[in-house]
Protein backbone atom coordinates (compact mmCIF):
# COMPACT_ATOMS: atom_id res chain seq x y z
CA UNK A 1 0.00 0.00 0.00
CA UNK A 2 2.94 2.01 0.92
CA UNK A 3 4.45 1.71 -2.46
CA UNK A 4 0.99 2.32 -4.40
CA UNK A 5 1.02 5.49 -2.26
CA UNK A 6 4.92 6.36 -3.24
CA UNK A 7 4.60 5.70 -7.01
CA UNK A 8 0.98 7.83 -7.30
CA UNK A 9 2.69 10.78 -5.84
CA UNK A 10 5.60 10.82 -8.19
CA UNK A 11 3.21 10.45 -10.93
CA UNK A 12 1.64 13.41 -9.82
CA UNK A 13 4.34 15.11 -10.88
CA UNK A 14 4.45 13.61 -14.34
CA UNK A 15 0.96 15.83 -14.89
CA UNK A 16 0.36 17.41 -17.82
CA UNK A 17 -0.03 21.25 -17.16
CA UNK A 18 -1.40 24.27 -19.16
CA UNK A 19 -2.57 21.76 -22.32
CA UNK A 20 -5.22 19.59 -20.79
CA UNK A 21 -7.77 19.95 -22.72
CA UNK A 22 -5.83 19.05 -25.65
CA UNK A 23 -3.04 17.00 -24.68
CA UNK A 24 -4.18 14.76 -21.87
CA UNK A 25 -4.88 11.18 -21.64
CA UNK A 26 -7.86 9.23 -22.26
CA UNK A 27 -9.18 7.34 -19.48
CA UNK A 28 -12.72 9.07 -20.44
CA UNK A 29 -15.28 9.17 -23.00
CA UNK A 30 -14.69 5.71 -24.45
CA UNK A 31 -18.47 5.48 -24.85
CA UNK A 32 -18.39 8.20 -27.49
CA UNK A 33 -18.46 7.15 -30.95
CA UNK A 34 -15.44 7.61 -33.35
CA UNK A 35 -17.17 11.22 -34.45
CA UNK A 36 -17.78 12.38 -31.13
CA UNK A 37 -15.55 15.03 -29.40
CA UNK A 38 -14.78 16.07 -25.98
CA UNK A 39 -13.76 18.56 -24.43
CA UNK A 40 -10.68 16.63 -22.89
CA UNK A 41 -9.97 12.93 -22.07
CA UNK A 42 -12.25 13.18 -18.99
CA UNK A 43 -15.14 13.71 -21.13
CA UNK A 44 -16.35 17.67 -19.11
CA UNK A 45 -17.99 20.17 -22.15
CA UNK A 46 -15.48 23.05 -22.13
CA UNK A 47 -13.95 22.43 -25.59
CA UNK A 48 -13.90 20.03 -28.35
CA UNK A 49 -11.36 17.70 -28.72
CA UNK A 50 -11.45 14.95 -31.43
CA UNK A 51 -10.65 11.83 -29.28
CA UNK A 52 -9.68 8.17 -31.88
CA UNK A 53 -9.36 4.64 -30.55
CA UNK A 54 -5.60 2.98 -30.20
CA UNK A 55 -3.72 1.37 -32.95
CA UNK A 56 -2.86 -2.27 -31.99
CA UNK A 57 1.01 -0.56 -31.87
CA UNK A 58 -0.33 1.71 -29.18
CA UNK A 59 -2.05 -1.14 -27.41
CA UNK A 60 1.03 -3.37 -27.52
CA UNK A 61 2.96 -0.71 -25.84
CA UNK A 62 0.55 0.07 -22.58
CA UNK A 63 -0.03 -3.67 -22.50
CA UNK A 64 3.75 -4.45 -22.38
CA UNK A 65 3.54 -2.13 -19.52
CA UNK A 66 0.89 -3.39 -17.75
CA UNK A 67 1.80 -6.80 -18.35
CA UNK A 68 4.81 -7.16 -15.75
CA UNK A 69 1.89 -6.19 -13.06
CA UNK A 70 -0.27 -9.03 -14.01
CA UNK A 71 -0.20 -12.89 -13.32
CA UNK A 72 -1.02 -14.13 -15.91
CA UNK A 73 -0.47 -11.71 -19.02
CA UNK A 74 -1.49 -13.57 -22.30
CA UNK A 75 -5.32 -14.04 -20.51
CA UNK A 76 -6.08 -10.32 -19.57
CA UNK A 77 -8.60 -9.08 -21.11
CA UNK A 78 -8.16 -5.52 -21.62
CA UNK A 79 -10.87 -1.95 -21.97
CA UNK A 80 -9.30 0.15 -23.98
CA UNK A 81 -9.87 4.34 -23.20
CA UNK A 82 -9.91 6.83 -26.06
CA UNK A 83 -6.72 9.73 -26.59
CA UNK A 84 -7.34 12.96 -28.04
CA UNK A 85 -6.01 13.07 -31.80
CA UNK A 86 -3.97 15.34 -31.34
CA UNK A 87 -1.15 15.54 -28.69
CA UNK A 88 0.78 18.64 -27.84
CA UNK A 89 3.02 17.01 -24.93
CA UNK A 90 5.92 14.26 -25.05
CA UNK A 91 3.93 12.26 -22.64
CA UNK A 92 0.23 12.22 -21.42
CA UNK A 93 -1.22 10.20 -18.83
CA UNK A 94 -3.81 7.33 -19.73
CA UNK A 95 -5.92 5.45 -17.17
CA UNK A 96 -8.07 2.27 -18.82
CA UNK A 97 -9.16 -0.93 -16.87
CA UNK A 98 -7.89 -4.78 -16.70
CA UNK A 99 -9.57 -7.73 -16.19
CA UNK A 100 -6.83 -9.87 -15.50
CA UNK A 101 -5.39 -12.38 -12.22
CA UNK A 102 -3.38 -10.65 -9.88
CA UNK A 103 -0.22 -11.23 -7.57
CA UNK A 104 -2.45 -10.34 -4.67
CA UNK A 105 -6.06 -12.49 -5.12
CA UNK A 106 -7.51 -9.61 -3.46
CA UNK A 107 -7.00 -8.00 -6.93
CA UNK A 108 -8.01 -10.40 -9.06
CA UNK A 109 -10.20 -9.48 -11.53
CA UNK A 110 -11.04 -5.70 -12.99
CA UNK A 111 -8.04 -3.78 -12.06
CA UNK A 112 -7.81 0.36 -12.95
CA UNK A 113 -4.70 1.57 -14.16
CA UNK A 114 -2.99 4.46 -15.50
CA UNK A 115 0.52 4.65 -17.56
CA UNK A 116 2.57 7.42 -18.24
CA UNK A 117 2.37 7.24 -22.32
CA UNK A 118 5.06 8.25 -23.85
CA UNK A 119 4.38 10.35 -27.41
CA UNK A 120 5.76 10.46 -30.74
CA UNK A 121 4.03 12.27 -33.80
CA UNK A 122 0.54 11.34 -31.94
CA UNK A 123 0.76 8.12 -31.33
CA UNK A 124 2.21 6.35 -27.67
CA UNK A 125 5.54 4.85 -28.56
CA UNK A 126 5.95 3.79 -25.07
CA UNK A 127 4.52 3.46 -21.69
CA UNK A 128 5.45 2.52 -17.85
CA UNK A 129 3.34 1.95 -15.18
CA UNK A 130 2.04 4.27 -12.74
CA UNK A 131 -0.29 2.23 -10.41
CA UNK A 132 -2.66 -0.42 -10.89
CA UNK A 133 -4.97 -2.01 -8.54
CA UNK A 134 -8.19 -4.04 -8.16
CA UNK A 135 -10.35 -5.03 -5.38
CA UNK A 136 -11.49 -2.01 -3.07
CA UNK A 137 -8.44 -0.34 -3.85
CA UNK A 138 -9.27 0.00 -7.31
CA UNK A 139 -10.65 3.48 -6.04
CA UNK A 140 -7.22 4.79 -5.61
CA UNK A 141 -6.35 4.72 -9.06
CA UNK A 142 -9.72 5.96 -9.58
CA UNK A 143 -8.97 9.12 -7.59
CA UNK A 144 -5.34 9.67 -8.91
CA UNK A 145 -6.99 9.49 -12.60
CA UNK A 146 -9.51 11.93 -12.35
CA UNK A 147 -6.55 14.47 -10.81
CA UNK A 148 -6.20 14.27 -14.74
CA UNK A 149 -9.64 14.51 -15.69
CA UNK A 150 -9.38 10.95 -16.71
CA UNK A 151 -12.23 8.13 -15.70
CA UNK A 152 -10.74 4.50 -16.29
CA UNK A 153 -14.15 3.11 -15.83
CA UNK A 154 -15.47 4.88 -19.04
CA UNK A 155 -13.09 2.33 -21.01
CA UNK A 156 -14.58 -0.32 -23.40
Amino acid sequence: MIAALAVALGLSGCATTGTQGTAAASGGNAAASSGDNVADAGGSASANVPMRDLTAAEKKAIMDAVSPSLRNPASAKYRWAKIPTIVNDQSINYCAMVNAQSPYPAYNGEQAYIVEAQMANNRVKSAVMGLIAGGKDRSIVATMCAKYGLDPNKSS
